[in-house]
């Protein structure tokens, strides 16, 4: 994959844009104005950027509890965003999801499930909805975690896109804990992407914080989809630095080794990406400057918006 300058900068936007909107977040959490559960997606910017620069408006995303940096990257709005984590009306969904619950219909994100593993057959849904409507050219983009893997509906989905040639791609964001149990407990063999080319379905293992090498992958990965030669399976080895949800370390509660954790922020994507570039600090401090007054703008949007009026409990309810 060819990167010019102008993509360079707009991988380490996108993740920038990720880090600071959830720097944000850990910053004001405490206030406790925001009420729902935050699941954080601090660490694993190089995923979301890497494939989101190959993604097109009209490409469909499925996304997990830890979806703020999927949708971001995406391009999705973040006043809207910010204002469903404080619940307002004004939410994108709103103000009755929450943290687990974004959706950016202009930009096809859906909606997000929280049912762990649930990404993964909508992805294939809407893939079959692109190839019932011979939407040639549209793909799209299931995000799931290794505890997700557990799951046999990533099996039984994997066979089912593979059998129809369905344009969806699979991307396992292996953290290596499903909340706070290891993957090495849970699995035997510990390559989540080996299962894939059982279905026929072709794969890629891929450093996860090297937003590099990511982009490369994808591009790769998305190419193939896009074509119509059917799904594809991309894992990405990564790290969450705070806990499983909020915006703690959750190694201060022993979930995980403090060694260990330190190692990955040694690996810290954003801070890796920005040494290897060599920006001049003023076009760094711009692009920082950019995205703290985007993200000042959002929060000011927030608190100004209503809560939602008490007769707004039964609209938009489905018996």
């Amino acid at each position: 994959m060819t990167l010019t300058p102008e993509i360079k900068l707009d991988l380490l936007r996108k993740m920038l844009r990720a880090r600071l909107f959830e720097e944000k977040i850990v910053e004001v959490y405490g206030e406790q104005e925001m009420k729902t559960p935050v699941h954080l997606y601090i660490g694993q910017e190089a995923v979301a950027a890497g494939v989101s620069q190959h993604l097109r408006t009209e490409d469909y995303v499925f996304s997990t509890h830890r979806n703020h940096g999927h949708y971001l990257c995406k391009g999705a709005d973040m006043k809207p965003i910010v204002a469903e984590l404080y619940g307002r009306a004004t939410g994108c969904a709103k103000g009755k999801g929450g943290s687990m619950h974004f959706v950016d219909v202009s930009k096809n994100c859906p909606g997000t499930t929280a049912i762990v593993g649930g990404s993964i057959p909508l992805g294939a849904g809407a893939a079959l909805a692109i190839k019932l409507k011979k939407e040639s050219g549209r793909i799209s983009v299931a995000y799931f975690g290794d505890g997700a893997s557990d799951e046999g509906v990533l099996q039984e989905t994997m066979n089912f896109s593979a059998l129809h040639k369905l344009p969806v791609l699979f991307v396992c964001e292996n953290n290596f804990y499903a909340t706070n149990s290891p993957q090495k407990a849970r699995h035997a063999e510990g390559v989540i992407s080996k299962r894939a080319p059982g279905f026929g379905i072709p794969s890629a293992f891929t450093d996860g914080n090297d937003v590099e090498a990511v982009y490369a992958a994808a591009g790769l990965a998305v190419e193939h989809v896009r074509s119509g030669k059917g799904p594809y399976f991309l894992e990405f080895p990564t790290y969450r630095w705070k806990g499983h949800v909020g915006p703690d370390c959750d190694y201060e509660k022993g979930c995980r080794p403090k060694e260990e954790f330190l190692e990955w922020r040694k690996r810290c994507p954003v801070e890796g990406y920005i040494g290897k570039l060599a920006l001049p600090e003023g076009e760094l401090s711009a692009i920082k400057s950019e995205l703290a007054a985007e993200i000042a703008a959002a929060w000011a949007y927030a608190k100004a918006s209503p809560f939602p009026a008490p007769a707004d409990l039964y609209t938009d309810v489905y018996n």
